[in-house]
């Protein structure tokens, strides 16, 4: 007697499903999507795990059950660790979340600026190479195009290093807030 190992079709349909969508929200900006979308992915691979495991069996027990009728455990003890593993990914997923909501009153994993205007220099830089070889005034041109920046009132990051008058009225008060 042979065990039947061809996977049912509606699991690997689940299967699909669970991981085309956990995936999708995976690439989303909101942390909290992307932990649906962390969870799914992992329950999607634990069900694919189940399902490379084979048909049901007996226990992997030596004398209770014949050898060639036993399931696999090793699928078994692979799902398990993945779901600790899922457990500690979301625990710390969420915290990032909270304290992004405690820090910006959201969610949303915005852009770096640091990535933009790095960017931003070697498009100036390659865009300098092309007008050095074709002797035009394409810097110019570059030069004038709309930033992306302007457009969210980002232009400069404030850590500190560019300061102006009104920024900080501090400077001009004696400890305590009274002013000089």
């Amino acid at each position: 007697m042979t065990i039947d190992m061809s996977p049912s079709l509606a699991l690997v349909g689940v299967v699909g499903v669970l991981v085309g969508t956990g995936v999708y929200l995976l690439l989303e900006r909101s942390l909290s999507r992307v932990v649906i979308g962390v969870t799914l992915i992992s329950n999607g691979v634990n069900v694919l795990f189940l399902i490379a495991g084979g048909a049901a069996g007996g226990p992997p027990l030596v004398g209770t059950t014949e050898p060639e009728q036993m399931s696999d455990p090793l699928p078994q003890a692979m799902v398990l660790t993945a779901i600790v593993i899922n457990l500690g990914l979301t625990a710390f997923v969420l915290a990032m979340a909270y304290r992004s909501w405690q820090l910006h009153g959201h969610d949303e994993v915005q852009d770096d600026l640091e990535d933009r205007r790095i960017a931003q220099r070697s498009a100036r830089d390659e865009v300098d190479a092309r007008a050095d070889d074709l002797g035009t005034d394409l810097a110019t041109e570059a030069a004038e195009a709309r930033d992306e920046t302007e457009e969210e009132g980002l232009d400069e990051p404030h850590h500190g290093a560019q300061l102006s008058a009104d920024d900080h009225e501090v400077d001009d008060q004696a400890p305590g807030g009274e002013r000089r």
